[in-house]
């Protein structure tokens, strides 16, 4: 029964993540710039501050069962964050002739990703105490 759990939890934070995947891709945000795919980068950024602040607030702040983890860490975030389709992007904007702006995608995508992951850490640690 406990595995049945786990799969549920993986599976519906995995739908939920995936829809609000999609929603941000299906945004007005994808207009913003002509060849630079800023849903993606958006959803990346995000994603790597949301596992900064739940890795802390997880651990630090609030006792949550592995359901929960596994709900929010693999099934969320996990469907949610997008490095694979961040990897295709790069690609095709290589195969387009685009080469400076998937160099400025790659590079933003990791500084910002990881600063965004910092400031989650640093905002757990605000909530933790």
């Amino acid at each position: 029964m406990e595995t049945i759990f786990k799969i549920l939890a993986v599976g519906c934070g995995g739908a939920l993540g995936a829809l609000a995947r999609w929603g941000i891709s299906a945004s007005p945000l994808n207009s913003v710039f002509e060849k630079f795919p800023f849903p993606t980068f958006l959803v990346n950024i995000v994603g790597s501050f949301l596992i900064g602040l739940f890795l802390i607030l997880f651990a630090d702040k609030y006792v949550v069962s592995d359901n929960a983890r596994l709900f929010v860490f693999i099934g969320f975030l996990g469907a949610f964050t997008t490095f694979s389709t961040f990897e295709l992007e790069i690609w095709t904007l290589i195969k387009e002739g685009h080469f400076v702006t998937s160099l400025l995608y790659l590079l933003s995508s990791v500084v910002v990703g990881f600063v965004g992951l910092i400031g989650g850490v640093w905002l757990g640690r605000q909530f933790a105490g």
